[in-house]
């Protein structure tokens, strides 16, 4: 889609992420051939997390790409194709049927300046799911620190048992839900399966890994640098550590309790000690071997079906569009 004639804004003005916009230059890819000419339309998937950082856009074909401000232009007539009945430009926050905080205020890790992370699910109005663009399956916001899937994108992700999704569904601290997103809370336990232990123990060691080598290249370097901000001397990213060990504390329990209990403030003062590097790796690790063990016990007493319930997520989808489409 291509929209020409379009007077020009100010380029020094911010843009939020789900902006339309146009590109006021062509669109390369790879062996920097042309994917899309001057003055296709795009929107704002993701926004500068700090200052010098481009902004990422996806175009109709699902291609993205990094813009400078400079290279983009607000596109003011997005409503000629999201549909004249629409009345008015997209506005995220009137299709966000659930949103909640995540993060170390979720889980009960945090202290007064914590951020607040912001997570959400929107449902696509019909006009935009049925055009040429199609609905972004993300939106990212690093001003506001927030990030809001599709119905679609997220119920996928859910069924695949995706750690951060399913702490969505269970966190504690809930800032909006409509009766949609209420409907879908009602059915969140047809999301959890016997599949947890694969995605958060597989994450936990994938995590574990990465450390392991960051150990070995502390190891190896000469010594008298400045460690990296956020990892020790020995070249743990302790943040990283703790996150780790919170994730096979969740997915036991999620297990055994089928639930996915989100706070962790019982181990709270252990983890906060291992986040701020008082504790020695070797003792991390041993706590993180017991706790792998515990997972797997967990696996084999869990009454939790091998795969997640596809037709009850399946059937909210259906019935969600149909509400998106005003039958």
């Amino acid at each position: 889609m291509v929209w020409v004639g379009l007077g020009m804004s100010d380029s020094s003005t911010p843009l939020s992420a789900g902006t339309q916009v146009v590109s006021r230059r062509e669109i390369r890819g790879p062996s920097n051939s042309l994917v899309h000419p001057r003055g296709a339309v795009g929107v704002i998937t993701r926004t500068p997390a700090v200052p010098g950082e481009r902004y990422l856009v996806r175009f109709p074909d699902g291609f993205e790409q990094a813009l400078e401000r400079e290279d983009l232009e607000v596109l003011k007539q997005f409503k000629s194709w999201l549909g004249e009945a629409a009345g008015s430009d997209f506005d995220l926050e009137t299709v966000v049927i659930y949103r909640c905080v995540v993060g170390s205020r979720a889980y009960g890790l945090d202290h007064e300046g914590s951020d607040t992370d912001l997570r959400g699910i929107y449902l696509a109005p019909a006009e935009l799911n049925w055009s040429l663009f199609g609905a972004p399956e993300q939106f990212e916001d690093h001003g506001a620190q927030s990030c809001y899937w599709e119905l679609q994108k997220f119920l996928t992700m859910a069924l695949k048992a995706n750690p951060n999704i399913l702490e969505c569904l269970y966190s504690p601290l809930v800032e909006k839900v409509t009766p949609l997103g209420q409907e879908l809370l009602a059915i969140r336990e047809g999301f959890l399966s016997q599949m947890i232990f694969q995605t958060f123990n597989g994450y936990a060691l994938s995590q574990f890994k990465k450390i392991e080598q960051d150990r070995r290249n502390a190891a190896s370097r000469a010594t008298g640098g400045a460690p990296t901000s956020g990892v020790g001397e020995d070249g743990v990213r302790w943040k990283h550590a703790m996150h780790l060990l919170r994730l096979l504390l969740t997915g036991a329990a999620a297990l055994r309790l089928g639930r996915v209990p989100v706070r962790v403030e019982v181990e709270r003062d252990r983890l906060l000690a291992i986040k701020h590097g008082e504790v020695p790796w070797l003792k991390v690790d041993m706590w993180r071997q017991q706790l792998h063990r515990d997972f797997e016990q967990a696996l084999s007493e869990t009454r939790l079906p091998e795969r997640p319930d596809y037709a009850a997520a399946n059937q909210f989808l259906i019935h969600a569009r149909r509400v998106a489409a005003g039958g």
